[in-house]
């Protein structure tokens, strides 16, 4: 499976979570490793995560924006700020691939913009 897919997996469990309220363990029960490491390092750093999100969006209440987008910007500044063998670059194509196929028309621009200045500020070292 590839990693795109698991990505897109690992999206989905925590948007489920958060929608549902159903544990992350049972979403995650047939999950590839990748898929979990990426959904469980979201739960973990979520108030850090929503915080950079709210942070970039501005003009945006976080609890304004969709579960789906945020999850997506939650998976996509995870692996940015937590794993070393994924470029900023790939996470942020990742995300507003997804945000393309399963959001708005106005998502994908959305996601990109805060992500983007995410990564621009982490290459500065302002992040």
């Amino acid at each position: 499976m590839r990693r795109s897919d698991q990505r897109r997996d690992a999206v989905f469990a925590c948007y489920q979570q958060e929608v549902t309220d159903r544990p992350l363990p049972v979403l995650l029960a047939d999950a590839r490793p990748f898929t979990v490491e990426l959904a469980e390092g979201v739960e973990q750093h979520r108030e850090e995560l929503d915080a950079v999100i709210a942070e970039y969006a501005r003009g945006w209440e976080l609890s304004r924006i969709a579960p789906l987008e945020k999850n997506i910007m939650r998976v996509a500044i995870f692996e940015m700020n937590y794993r070393d063998d994924v470029p900023a670059e790939v996470a942020i194509d990742e995300a507003v691939e997804m945000a393309k196929k399963f959001s708005g028309t106005e998502a994908p621009g959305f996601v990109n913009g805060i992500l983007g200045a995410v990564a621009e500020e982490m290459q500065t070292g302002t992040r």
